[in-house]
């Protein structure tokens, strides 16, 4: 069998406090004197298996504020940036859009605009150290505003983008919609989707795991995304299916959480194949692995070992992360050759 640790991919679903390592969170935690719930330093990754309803969606997100809570200085923002290249480059991981949102941060280094400058610059460090051969990963951002807040935060938070915005490493190269898709009107954030729109930043807002085909109706209508953060259950509407792959619509894919948020009860429910089948444009992810207990490579082992894809189609998997990226154009083309070049590898 091939490495999938050797497959070259882009990691285009991953959040900035849920890329952390434990003992990462657990040495912030002592260095800032926070208590953290008993779960993390006993039973790892925790039960989220009813994370679907309200009661355990509540658990969820207060583990990852808990988490969110220990990061407190730049020292500690520059850590997560660099740990995340870290441990994407040992996965295969030619580029990483990283997705964060300055607001959580920002009363901690002086407010969102240092915040988000604080993840840039890092990002260029890293960058620059993975075009000299380093072992990490170039990382580009994705700012993502908060269904939690007000829309107005939202256009607040794009015109911040749009003022980093980028097509290279260590820029902003996206905006996304994240949390809790129940809550919050989603054409009431058009406004902000329009700004980033006008500034060329890729629109990859979340839709689609904890709703239904509706809410990625809802999403496509309202803010005309170029990926969508999940998108699975839109096979439960062969027309929205239809039409996500007509207007070539990425979607970013995270397996490991699908289960753990209790979407589906098991790996093998993930409709995948499904996916797979009727030609959409899928990038694997990790989503949060400080909570979910995996890694991007173990994305590509579930593809694989779980639904019965080929090595062809798990090598297509790893392109249409490329192809939906930000990278530069020659950075996609050179990690395109190495696919090949992977496939072509005598098992």
């Amino acid at each position: 069998m091939r490495d999938l640790t050797l497959l070259p991919k882009a990691h285009l679903h991953l959040h900035f406090t849920g890329s952390m390592r434990v003992p990462t969170v657990l040495e912030m935690a002592d260095r800032h004197g926070l208590h953290l719930p008993e779960v993390f330093r006993s039973q790892w990754p925790p039960e989220l298996t009813e994370a679907a309803d309200a009661r355990g969606w509540f658990r969820f997100q207060r583990l990852y504020d808990a988490a969110r809570a220990c990061v407190r200085s730049e020292a500690d923002m520059r850590r997560i940036v660099r740990e995340a290249a870290e441990d994407d480059h040992a996965e295969g991981s030619r580029w990483l859009e990283i997705q964060v949102d300055p607001t959580s941060y920002g009363p901690f280094v002086g407010g969102i605009t240092p915040a988000l400058e604080i993840v840039l610059d890092e990002a260029r460090a890293v960058s620059a150290e993975a075009a000299a051969g380093g072992p990490v990963s170039p990382v580009a951002v994705v700012v993502a505003a908060s269904r939690m807040r007000h829309p107005l935060d939202a256009r607040a938070l794009a015109r911040l983008a749009a003022h980093h915005a980028g097509d290279g490493p260590g820029s902003v190269v996206g905006f996304g919609l994240s949390n809790d898709e129940r809550r919050g009107v989603t054409p009431e954030f058009a406004g902000a989707f329009r700004i980033a729109h006008a500034a060329g930043l890729a629109l990859v807002p979340h839709a689609g795991e904890l709703l239904g085909p509706e809410a990625v109706v809802e999403t496509l209508d309202a803010l005309h995304p170029d990926r969508l953060g999940h998108g699975v259950r839109s096979v439960e509407d062969p027309a929205v299916l239809d039409r996500v792959v007509e207007q070539q619509v990425a979607l970013e894919v995270c397996p490991g959480s699908n289960v753990a948020l209790g979407v589906y009860d098991d790996a093998p429910q993930v409709p995948l194949r499904r996916l797979v089948d009727a030609g959409a444009t899928i990038a694997l992810g990790a989503d949060d692995p400080l909570l979910f207990g995996s890694r991007l490579v173990d994305q590509y082992r579930t593809a694989r070992d779980v639904h019965g894809l080929p090595d062809e189609t798990v090598a297509e998997l790893a392109r249409g992360s490329i192809r939906a990226s930000r990278a530069p154009r020659t950075l996609r083309e050179q990690m395109l050759g190495e696919v090949d070049a992977w496939l072509a590898t005598p098992t």
